[in-house]
């Protein structure tokens, strides 16, 4: 049994149609039905017939992608797909032999898979995260004892925070964007537990330009933070937030709790955050609630922070120090 790692397009646009339908998708549509390719050299030169133009090493390296989706995956290896529209990676068992089916005109090379669970990505150590980042659709991964360390994670309900591992070194070509953002929620994970993580909340929206109340420590009702605009905070939108800092998902039950909660407040919308992200029920029904609610996995609420961060307080900036710096984009 191996593990493998296959995305759903560069930005994602292809996840939700993965999950949805059980399986996993490549691009390379263009070549067409890949069970009549016999041999790789056989692929290889369909490849070059349909992308001349193409270098040698970009031929290589996509021809072995491909063959890797439709001939090296077995039925019964672990597959995960990294996530774009979440701050986690899902995880599940492929169940059927490759099979060229239109489900949609962009996804037509698939594998049947049983999706299991999304884990985020703070209950991973830094190397298997540098491997899930690597700048490839389809590829095993074997360093860091990988395979055993997903299924000991994929046996838990709860996610413990892998400390910050500095001096690891990958000799795979991986994203260093993704790498480095890792490593702020890894240290979020590990130094704002708790009511520390509403006091990043608060620090978030008072940015956005609210006043707000944030509850003390302890049961709080499901409300955490409430916030207004204007010089009081009297002014409309009013804000209900609920923070959940445990690192396992959060469910439809919550969110259900939080509309409950708005009414009896009287505000007008909620914000639900969820440290270990969200199972499929809640985001399903979340969509439902587009203009009252929203959630914010580990992600979202990195893209807020770093949005943000500049206009901090100097006591958030003492607890959380980020420098921002510029890299050049690697050429495709």
């Amino acid at each position: 049994m191996s593990l493998w790692m296959v995305r759903a397009g560069g930005r994602g646009e292809n996840e939700q149609v993965a999950l949805d339908n059980n399986v996993v998708t490549i691009g390379w549509n263009e070549l067409g039905d890949l069970s009549k390719f016999k041999n790789k050299a056989d692929l290889q030169k369909a490849f070059i017939t349909v992308h001349p133009e193409a270098n040698k090493h970009r031929v290589t390296n996509e021809v072995g992608q491909v063959w890797r989706f439709a001939k090296e995956i077995k039925i019964g290896d672990l597959v995960a797909l990294p996530l774009k529209k979440q701050s986690a990676i899902a995880f599940g068992r492929i169940t059927g032999d490759y099979e060229h089916k239109t489900i949609t005109p962009d996804v037509k090379h698939i594998r049947q898979v049983e999706w299991s669970k999304n884990i985020p990505r703070s209950a991973f150590e830094q190397g298997i995260l540098y491997s899930f980042g690597a700048f490839m659709t389809v590829c095993r991964i074997k360093r860091y004892d990988a395979e055993n360390k997903v299924i000991a994670i994929l046996k838990k309900d709860e996610y413990d925070e892998i400390e910050i591992q500095t001096n690891e070194s990958s000799e795979e070509e991986f994203d260093l964007e993704e790498a480095s953002r890792d490593q702020v929620v890894k240290y979020i994970g590990s130094k704002f537990k708790g009511h520390g993580l509403s006091r990043l909340v608060e620090a978030i929206l008072k940015a956005q330009g609210y006043v707000t109340r944030n509850s003390s420590p302890g049961p709080d009702g499901g409300i955490d933070i409430l916030a207004g605009a204007g010089p009081l905070g009297l002014d409309k939108p009013w804000l209900c937030v609920q923070v959940k800092s445990s690192s396992s998902q959060t469910d439809v039950r919550v969110l259900r709790e939080l509309q409950g909660v708005l009414s009896k407040v009287k505000a007008e919308q909620g914000l639900l955050i969820s440290w270990g992200g969200f199972n499929n029920a809640c985001i399903r029904e979340a969509k439902d609630a587009f203009f009252s609610i929203k959630l914010w996995d580990q992600g979202a609420l990195i893209e807020e922070l770093f949005k943000y961060y500049e206009t901090f307080d100097d006591e958030i900036k003492a607890e959380l120090s980020l420098k921002r710096i510029w890299v050049l984009v690697p050429e495709e």
